[in-house]
């Protein structure tokens, strides 16, 4: 019975990669990172996160979105090594954040971000992102400074992506019903490569296998400073999605291993991702709703997973064609993806029946949204504070020294389990 058994075990966590594999390679393709590298970290990441919780839980961690923009940004401004040293100290962070957790409790995040603070910032995540894939599915690159398509062609393209993407997610069965990503990928690059927009010149020549395009990280304080409160999102995002694993397996991992646990596992991931040149890990909400479809509980699908990941990341044509999908294919998913992240804040507003009648609730959304959108700037030549950093420090700030109404107070705790059930569908 045992080679059966270890049979289906490689054969599920070969599925839980397929789950993952859509949003696992876009995130790095969208940003210029390495897509073999971003599968290499993946795999490594998610085997440090089962070492540090004592393989105890049945997730994933793979790129995070949350990123997106601030890696577009740090690398354009301070370059692509002292981004990945930016990220090194993100996962620093999270560190540091689950020895306060181990101290003072889960409740702890809660109070210093409730809905009123994360909702907003949520919303000007996806919100932030939203040109960027309108860029990319009129043909442009995502700043739309190069046309890279005609804009005919680009929008028959992306619009093939995006219709079958959202039909996917709204109408198929099953374990189709989680891959909506991969497929609208896959049918927008058939179309693309009917129209004549791929390239497949360098996949022909690259070698069958090769080292993945390691970066050595370097240090730079503005760039830190700049991407630290980044983090704020994929840490409520977190909580969210082991609160969630933990309702489909019937198990309370907040308290075993314990959220102090897998914060620190994800905060180690990320930190050893980027020195690699790897997107920063988050845990993925994807792979949840698969573990909960076919009742694979046993964390050793996902440490299989990982090895998967880690083996495909050094078949340099693998990694070569996933760099030959068409800008046009991955906007007009994203355009469905990032408008689903501003959603997402906007609902964690309207569940958690934050009153915006109220000046205080008023004042800290209002101010969010029009600095993150707007692109407010605060600080010099050598360093500021802008985009979803700036966000992050004013929402907290303001919910920090603001005065709260006794009534705010007494909701507190019913807020926080309306954030939690949220996150988790």
């Amino acid at each position: 019975m045992e080679n059966p058994s270890m049979g289906r075990t490689i054969l599920a966590g070969l599925q839980m990669l397929f789950v993952a594999f859509g949003a696992l390679v876009l995130m790095p393709l969208i940003t210029g990172l390495d897509p073999s590298v971003a599968l290499f970290t993946a795999g490594v990441g998610t085997l440090i996160f089962q070492f540090i919780t004592k393989r105890q839980v049945p997730i994933f961690l793979a790129s995070s979105f949350a990123f997106i923009a601030p890696i577009a940004y740090s690398v354009q401004t301070w370059g692509m090594a002292s981004t990945m040293g930016a990220l090194f100290c993100t996962g620093i962070m999270y560190a540091l954040l689950s020895g306060v957790v181990a101290i003072k409790g889960a409740g702890f995040l809660h109070k210093v971000m409730p809905p009123v603070v994360t909702g907003p910032i949520i919303m000007v995540i996806g919100l932030n992102l939203a040109p960027i894939a309108v860029n990319m599915s009129m043909g442009k690159t995502g700043d739309g400074a190069v046309e890279l398509f005609p804009y005919t062609d680009a929008l028959l393209v992306s619009m093939s992506a995006l219709i079958t993407t959202l039909l996917v997610a709204t109408l198929a069965k099953g374990i189709f019903k989680l891959v909506p990503i991969l497929i609208g990928i896959f049918v927008g690059y058939i179309m693309a490569a009917v129209m004549g927009m791929v390239e497949t010149k360098a996949v022909t020549e690259s070698a069958w296998f090769a080292i993945p395009n390691f970066i050595t990280p370097e240090f730079n304080i503005a760039a830190i400073l700049f991407m630290l409160p980044v983090a704020i999102a994929p840490a409520i995002e977190h909580v969210g999605d082991v609160l969630a694993i933990g309702n489909v397996t019937g198990k309370d991992y907040t308290k075993k291993p314990g959220l102090h646990r897998t914060l620190l596992g994800d905060g180690v991931a990320t930190s050893t991702a980027s020195l690699f040149g790897g997107p920063p890990n988050t845990t993925y909400s994807e792979v949840t709703g698969a573990v909960m479809l076919t009742k694979m509980f046993n964390p050793m699908v996902m440490t299989v997973a990982a090895i998967i990941a880690i083996a495909l990341a050094f078949v340099a044509k693998f990694g070569t064609s996933l760099q030959t999908i068409p800008a046009p294919v991955m906007g007009g998913i994203l355009v469905l993806l990032f408008g689903s992240i501003a959603a997402v804040g906007m609902n964690i507003l309207v569940k958690s029946q934050t009153n915006l009648n109220e000046q205080r609730n008023l004042v800290i959304v209002a101010t969010t949204l029009v600095f993150g959108i707007g692109g407010m700037s605060i600080g010099n030549a050598e360093f500021s504070l802008q985009g979803i950093a700036l966000c992050g420090v004013v929402a907290i700030i303001l919910n920090l020294v603001l005065p709260k109404a006794e009534a705010d107070k007494e909701t507190l705790e019913q807020e926080s389990q309306i954030i939690d059930d949220i996150i988790q569908h």
